[in-house]
């Protein structure tokens, strides 16, 4: 470990370190998705796993998944900030952030808790890109929701349950990033 970590200090990295960098994630069951949902969500579980259902009867199986949180706000413009970890079942586990700016009739303020389902994910750098998408809301003091994201041949698939007062219909993405910025752009 010490010797690996030495090496890369120097420039170089070590084999294992470039193999999991490299390595395709495998697919993770809906059942593996519900129970880490339920273990993360609490209370909103039977919501939660009809819509992983729908999620992999519509998408398949992804091959990572992300859990944390985020807050966001809009009045025509919006803002989108967020914190979680994502999971993949033979590539490790990483520290993953995201932000985004939206335009759209969308007024109100939320905050979540975040499941993100990823799917065609060849290697888990690939996160770091943007994801855009439509995006919709409607709901006042709690909600449960799903919308898509593409990048090409990859998508993320936000699943949350937030807690707030927003309405709207809006046009943006989700850049994520693997330190915290305040930069959506």
């Amino acid at each position: 470990m010490m010797a690996g970590m030495a090496l890369s200090a120097t420039g170089f990295v070590s084999p294992s370190l470039a193999l999991a960098q490299s390595e395709r994630p495998e697919r993770i069951s809906s059942n593996e998705l519900v129970n880490s949902g339920h273990r993360f969500f609490g209370t909103v579980s039977r919501d939660l796993a009809l819509t992983i259902q729908k999620a992999v009867a519509r998408w398949g199986e992804p091959n990572g998944y992300i859990l944390g949180q985020e807050g966001s706000g809009a009045f025509i413009g919006g803002l989108r900030y967020g914190e979680g970890t994502m999971f993949t079942r033979n590539v490790g586990d990483r520290k993953v952030y995201w932000q985004g700016p939206s335009v759209g009739w969308d007024f109100g303020g939320d905050g979540a808790r975040t499941m993100m389902l990823v799917y065609n994910m060849d290697r888990v750098d690939e996160i770091y890109s943007r994801f855009p998408g439509i995006a919709g809301s409607a709901y006042i003091i709690g909600g449960f929701g799903m919308t898509a994201l593409g990048d090409g041949n990859m998508m993320v698939v936000p699943i949350k349950s937030g807690v707030g007062a927003r309405l709207g219909i809006n046009l943006g993405y989700l850049k994520f990033t693997p330190s915290a910025t305040w930069n959506p752009f």
